[in-house]
């Protein structure tokens, strides 16, 4: 946009406005669901490319509910008494306007192959990235908004210097206002706003489509090939991708903290990590003739303070002893960085138990490993595998993954239907010390098997969980309005760590979304967060229909909830028991969980149709309800419990009713 203000933009489109600190998306209230998409997109890598920010999406109407710093930096850019937006009936098409973009974008080439520098025009839009060729330097004229100067990677000298010059001169030339912006970039450092100028710009290793821009917890199938660790001197930017700073081969040493002190771990031990302790682990490595340092101290999940700080405090001391010359990283379990599995060298394993703490109460006793044992395996190569003692009992299995289960006698390497090829032979290897080994394969299982487990229980085995790869990764949302406004934040690379007790958390696993509400979070979370899992799956492009919304509590997880977070540690906040104990326990065949909203013509909806909560009914805009409400009959959508708590009577008394008596329940219901 040539100038930022409310006169220019139109309620058919979505905006992106840049802050830097807040990326603002305003949405609309016309604009389609591949506009709001795109935007979110968009504003998604505006924030990747500046290393953080917030992304604030704004409603066309809304724009009053921003709080704060977000509301006073929104009002900077477009003040709200200024407001006034074009109606999208009104506004130029899209077509027409891309295809005014198209005439007035004009690409020239700079080469100098013939001996002489020339400037020639080469097409105008719609550009492609095909059209950028490395050897030469190029000008990208955009008229009032701007000039480009993309210089490729194999460009003369004097390509580089006379492409910035000449696309200076375009300003005079063509008559722009002096004002008009020039600005040179170099192959691979494009910005988000260059590369929207082209109808198809991919960057290396970008996925397809529309989906996720990185990988959950389910780890792809690879192809094994030698990790080059020179290659990560030579280009920065791949070390800071792939967090390696080398292959994970250079000299290590362990300590373990007991008592406020170090203890130095046996180089036999190296890799073996307790779940309730914190370990020190320093790593030099050489680089050209230089020695570095990194100093990783790692805290386990039922670690005490004591003990964090007192790997914190020791961290510093080693530094110190260093000269100020190690790189301190703080490492959390089940947020462990690449490199610093790959130190290990695909035999990290983190048991249960661990050395006794003051904070744990007088006659507490250390908890070594036991004699039978059963680790959860996840990982495909040496630089990101690792596995993490679970539970001894069929209820832990989960299909997606490989166990490894030891016994004195025997070591067995389960692999459930959804591990891949490379996963199992990772299991196969971290087992392969533990003596005789057999392998199990999901659906195979013999009766010893199940004996050694205790005996066959439900886990976690959707079909989804069974599929190498997933054919759409799972999602986790983050809902809170702990800044005064209702937001949603996705979480990548999510495990069960990542769900907030003070929030309500939803996944998206395609064929189910789950609301998690936290020990701790509030009614209002929880109302918009019904609200917001509705309007998410009915602005999905992919046109899903008949999704279930399933809510869950804190501490009530079920099996097909629990399987798309990988190593799920029931201590955490079930008091060790899995969900068929709480269910036994509780009588319940699924306590915790309530249908927010049902496929069509399920059993459990009271007439056939999906069901919604209240608040999703009670509004008053007709445009705003769900497409399949009957605004008249808004009381057939609600649930058998909503029905009865609404109106204090089911639903046959309620059908005897003469009308006017219903009429008059549902004013009071906010339902008419």
């Amino acid at each position: 946009m040539p100038k930022i203000e409310w006169k220019a933009m139109n309620d058919g489109d979505v905006y992106v406005l840049d802050t830097k600190s807040i990326i603002y998306v305003w949405v609309g209230r016309n604009s389609n669901n591949i506009e709001k998409l795109q935007g979110a997109k968009f504003a998604s890598t505006l924030k990747l490319e500046h290393g953080g920010g917030t992304v604030v999406v704004v409603e066309d109407g809304q724009e009053a509910a921003l709080q704060d710093r977000e509301r006073i930096a929104f009002e900077n850019l477009l003040p709200l008494n200024n407001k006034q937006v074009t109606p999208a009936a009104d506004a130029p098409k899209d077509e027409t306007v891309a295809r005014r973009i198209c005439q007035e974008l004009k690409l020239f080439r700079c080469t100098d192959e013939s001996g002489t520098l020339k400037v020639v025009e080469v097409k105008n839009g719609p550009l492609f990235q095909a059209d950028l060729d490395p050897n030469d330097s190029f000008i990208i004229d955009n008229g009032s908004d701007g000039i480009w100067v993309w210089v490729g990677k194999n460009a003369t000298k004097k390509e580089r210097e006379e492409a910035l010059r000449n696309a200076q001169g375009f300003i005079t030339k063509k008559g722009y206002a002096p004002h008009t912006q020039v600005s040179r970039i170099v192959q691979h450092g494009e910005p988000p706003e260059f590369k929207t100028l082209f109808k198809d710009w991919r960057d290396k290793d970008q996925s397809k489509g529309f989906g996720r821009q990185v990988s959950t917890t389910k780890i792809a199938t690879t192809v094994q090939t030698k990790f080059d660790a020179t290659t990560l001197h030579s280009r920065p930017q791949l070390a800071a991708s792939t967090q390696m700073v080398d292959d994970g081969k250079g000299q290590k040493e362990v300590w373990r903290v007991k008592n406020f002190n170090l203890v130095p771990v046996p180089e036999k031990q190296f890799g073996e990590f307790f779940a309730g302790d914190c370990y020190i682990v320093l790593y030099a490595y050489i680089e050209g003739s230089k020695e570095h340092y990194i100093l990783y101290y790692w805290i386990g999940s039922h670690a005490s303070q004591d003990e964090a700080g007192t790997a914190a405090a020791k961290a510093v001391e080693l530094d110190d002893r260093l000269e100020g010359r190690a790189v301190q990283v703080r490492v959390v379990q089940g947020k462990e960085p690449p490199h610093f599995m790959a130190v290990f060298g695909g035999k990290m394993v983190i048991f249960e138990g661990g050395y006794a703490s003051s904070f744990d109460g007088a006659g507490t006793r250390d908890q070594g490993r036991k004699s039978s044992y059963m680790l959860q395996v996840r990982g495909t190569t040496n630089h990101n595998t690792k596995a993490v003692e679970v539970d001894m009992r069929a209820g832990c299995l989960n299909s997606n993954d490989c166990f490894v289960v030891a016994t004195p006698q025997l070591t067995y390497v389960w692999c459930g239907k959804g591990s891949t090829g490379d996963e199992r032979e990772m299991a196969k290897s971290l087992a392969a010390s533990k003596g005789e080994t057999l392998m199990v394969s999901e659906g195979y299982e013999k009766e010893d098997f199940w004996q050694v487990l205790g005996g066959k229980e439900t886990y976690a085995s959707s079909s989804r969980l069974k599929e190498e790869q997933f054919s759409h990764q799972p999602r986790l949302f983050q809902c809170s309005n702990a800044s005064g406004v209702f937001k949603a934040d996705e979480i990548i690379n999510f495990s069960q760590v990542d769900l907030v007790d003070d929030d309500v958390m939803l996944l998206d696993t395609w064929d189910t979304i789950f609301l998690w509400a936290g020990h701790h979070s509030n009614k209002t979370e929880q109302k918009s967060a019904d609200i917001l899992a509705i309007e998410y799956l009915r602005t999905d492009p992919a046109g899903r229909k008949d999704i279930p919304i399933i809510k869950i509590k804190q501490g009530f997880e079920p099996p097909n909830f629990t399987g798309f977070f990988g190593i799920w540690d029931n201590d955490l906040w079930n008091e060790n028991m899995t969900y068929d104990d709480i269910c036994e326990r509780l009588e319940e065949a699924a306590p915790g969980a309530t249908v927010l909203v049902t496929s069509s013509f399920s059993s459990t909806s009271g007439r056939g149709k999906r069901t919604y909560p209240l608040a999703i009914l009670k509004v008053k805009d007709v445009e705003k309800l769900p497409p399949e409400v009957d605004p008249k009959q808004k009381e057939d959508f609600l649930s058998e419990a909503d029905f009865l708590a609404v109106f204090g009577i089911d639903r046959d008394t309620y059908d005897e009713l003469p009308q006017w008596k219903r009429i008059n329940l549902k004013k009071k219901a906010g339902l008419f």
